[in-house]
């Protein structure tokens, strides 16, 4: 492949994870340099990085060995890509505000190749209002985030700010016209819950926590959409990259939804949106009577659906969580509603469904299906896309054929 590319390696547990990253590029006959911070090398000898390389480590920004002594310049220039990873929530500050204290920093200041980050931190850290705002600076400046991916950490503690596997950040870094396969397209995800209020204080609602309509929406823009998310309440930081709007109840999400659908190539409804809300609101908190309290309910609008009805129509997605006969509850709503396609998962069993990181997946479009086997749901986010993607190709070809 012949690709040059520079990996900065900054201060945390994850370096070592960086030096498979390299053994796997030059597998794919790439020409890796490497730079460390001084954090890195608390970690990580450079004298494994050398090894695996074939080249001397940078290490300092004023080398006297290097012409001119200006080897940030020329490492820059050299470079098809850069990519740092790990990246530390320090060098993501750094990059955002333009800082250049030491060689890393300041060759991404002066690089004009793509520039790739991939973070690697606690999830406190990565959940801060600070390192988010960075990170949508990053995305706005055309500096492409891989992951983090969520699970288990080195200090024990559950969450996103894991780095991506290096067979994962290898496969974005050689693959980026491939991994991109949706640059231009319009895209809309809904995700997250609806709430449904029954008085100044309740609301009905369900378990969704949003977890796997936000991995949607952050792989859509990794393919190269631009995206736009509509979010019920949820726990969750917004993805870089893309704008959110958020929402609270379903009548919310549909006006949100339908006013974007002018613009939009591609609808996925990702949200678990209430069925139904209270015909009335109580002005007042409701108090506990002695016997049975009866909620009338008024049906809300069904989004996926209404979205489908528009002519032109975008290409659309349906989700659907089944508890029983999974199969023919999705290929039902698939007909039904005039879907593109749907992608149905199992719920209320051991593993995968509301709350948790992993899912798998059925899917199901008209003459065809693929199961997309258990997971986490970063990974499955992106085999979804990918798939959405060749749909919303060939329907398109068809069109123009």
């Amino acid at each position: 492949m012949n690709k040059r590319i520079l990996l900065g390696v900054c201060g945390g547990i994850a370096a070592y994870k960086a030096a498979e990253l390299v053994r796997l590029l030059r597998k794919q006959g790439c020409e890796v340099r490497v730079v460390m911070t001084a954090a890195a090398r608390e970690f990580v000898a450079p004298l494994t990085f050398q090894a695996l390389s074939g080249h001397a480590v940078h290490l300092h920004l004023l080398d006297a060995g290097q012409e001119q002594a200006m080897g940030h310049i020329h490492l820059a220039r050299w470079a098809d890509a850069v990519v740092v990873a790990p990246a530390s929530a320090d060098l993501l500050a750094k990059l955002a505000h333009g800082l250049a204290d030491d060689l890393l920093s300041t060759l991404l200041l002066a690089a004009d190749c793509p520039v790739y980050v991939a973070p690697a931190m606690n999830q406190a850290m990565w959940a801060k209002p600070a390192t988010q705002r960075n990170l949508a600076t990053l995305a706005a400046d055309g500096v492409r985030v891989l992951g983090p991916a969520s699970g288990e950490q080195a200090c024990g503690e559950l969450g996103l700010g894991r780095m991506l596997e290096p067979a994962e950040l290898c496969d974005s870094l050689l693959s980026d016209d491939r991994d991109r396969p949706l640059r231009g397209a319009r895209l809309v995800v809904s995700a997250g819950p609806t709430r449904e209020a029954l008085d100044p204080v309740r609301f009905i609602s369900n378990r969704s926590s949003g977890k796997m309509g936000y991995a949607l929406a952050a792989a859509a823009a990794r393919a190269g959409a631009q995206v736009t998310l509509v979010s019920g309440p949820v726990a969750l930081p917004t993805p870089p990259g893309l704008e959110r709007i958020d929402v609270e109840t379903a009548a919310d999400m549909h006006a949100a939804v339908m006013a974007l659908m002018g613009e939009a190539d591609i609808y996925i409804g990702a949200a678990a949106v209430a069925d139904y809300r209270p015909s009335e609101i109580a002005p007042v908190k409701l108090k506990k009577g002695r016997g049975a309290s009866v909620i009338a309910l008024t049906q809300n609008p069904d989004i996926v659906a209404d979205v489908a009805a528009l002519k032109p129509k975008p290409f659309v997605v349906g989700f659907a969580a089944e508890t029983d006969d999974l199969e023919n509850y999705a290929r039902g709503k698939l007909i039904a509603k005039n879907l593109d396609m749907i992608a149905a998962n199992w719920i209320g069993r051991e593993d995968g469904g509301f709350d948790s990181d992993r899912n798998a997946l059925q899917v199901y479009w008209p003459g065809g299906a693929a199961s997309l086997a258990m997971t986490e749901k970063s990974a499955l986010a992106e085999q979804l896309i990918t798939l959405i993607a060749e749909h919303f190709h060939a329907k398109n070809s068809t069109k123009s054929s």
